[in-house]
């Protein structure tokens, strides 16, 4: 992912210290709904007053030291992006704590879990080292609030002693990811919140995306390859950065397998499709070897002639729509049937 293009989609962790306020951190009971994710306790004596949780969405995970980028704003020698199900948690720990006791606690629970530390900072120096690259500035994105406190209402104080790491749990039903940014409130304007430490957790179940996407008959491949040359296909299913078909994608191999069998003059390039997220020349050829993969299936599995098939890998260079979230990267991974 480019700098820029992350850029668009993070922000600073504004609306999660934002719970912190006087009135609501004080006294305000546990989040609607709210409960702690199974594998990772809470902090003794903490209150979850933030959280989310979706069923499938991606999440970046930090794995390098935040920079100032060309631009001038904040940017990552490394990072990853990771999908699955994501759920969001904000803790308030108890007054007297620490952000490296609290942080502490966390880290050896997550050993003695078996996670893999892949990523961890601590203090101003390397987790804040200059105005405009705070960690807290990267992390939350303000299309997943926590709550609905009106942003622009809300005074914000840079949270101090700032402590960050990121984990991965390998485990047979799918790997775990952890992101942990532990911090404490420094405003002095919130008298409720002053020096206590806050919690950020996110921790997403690395799984496939159901397949929800109505599979696309012959009949309308055909209408639509007649009105327009060409036809988008959403149920052709890869892993992150594989190129091998997943089993989920037979119902509409088999479609596009009766097309062509049903118009045997029928000549088409098979175009694959990927969102921004990666480089230009890591993407462009990803999409190659989707559209091959496609058309290796087509002449093994349903006996098209190669010659009537051409593999083309289009990348990230015609989006249908924005790169910006994760509903409009999905709208952009496809592959494309288009007549020759």
């Amino acid at each position: 992912m480019s700098h820029s293009a992350a850029l668009r989609f993070a922000a600073c962790l504004l609306a999660a210290f934002s719970c912190l306020l006087p009135g609501m951190a004080g006294a305000q009971p546990e989040a609607a709904g709210a409960k702690d994710f199974p594998l990772i306790k809470r902090y003794e004596g903490s209150r979850l007053i933030g959280y989310d949780m979706r069923a499938f969405d991606a999440f970046k995970l930090l794995l390098g030291k935040l920079k100032l980028g060309d631009s001038g704003q904040a940017a990552f020698d490394a990072a990853k992006e990771v999908e699955g199900r994501h759920t969001r948690l904000l803790y308030l720990a108890p007054p007297g704590r620490s952000s490296l006791e609290v942080f502490r606690n966390y880290e050896a629970d997550l050993a003695a879990k078996g996670f893999t530390v892949l990523y961890k900072c601590s203090g101003e120096e390397e987790c804040q080292p200059s105005y405009g690259t705070e960690l807290y500035r990267v992390l939350y994105p303000l299309t997943k609030t926590l709550q609905s406190t009106d942003l622009s209402k809300v005074a914000f104080n840079v949270p101090v002693e700032p402590r960050y790491l990121s984990a991965s749990l390998s485990r047979p039903e799918g790997d775990v990811f952890v992101s942990l940014y532990v911090a404490k409130e420094s405003g002095a304007a919130f008298p409720d919140t002053k020096d206590r430490v806050a919690v950020l957790l996110d921790v997403v179940e690395a799984k496939p995306m159901e397949a929800k996407m109505v599979t696309v008959d012959a009949a309308t491949m055909a209408k639509d390859i007649s009105a327009t040359g060409k036809v988008a296909i959403y149920g052709l299913y890869f892993d992150t950065d594989k190129a091998e078909l997943k089993p989920e994608s037979t119902p509409s191999l088999d479609e596009i397998g009766k097309l062509l069998k049903g118009q045997p003059d029928l000549k088409v390039y098979i175009v694959g499709h990927t969102d921004n997220v990666g480089g230009f020349d890591y993407n462009m050829g990803l999409s190659q070897r989707r559209a091959k993969s496609v058309v290796d299936r087509l002449v093994q599995t349903y006996g098209i002639a190669p010659d009537r098939l051409k593999p083309v890998g289009a990348g990230l260079i015609a989006p249908v729509a924005s790169n910006d979230d994760e509903p409009g990267r999905a709208k952009n991974r496809r592959v494309e049937i288009v007549k020759q």
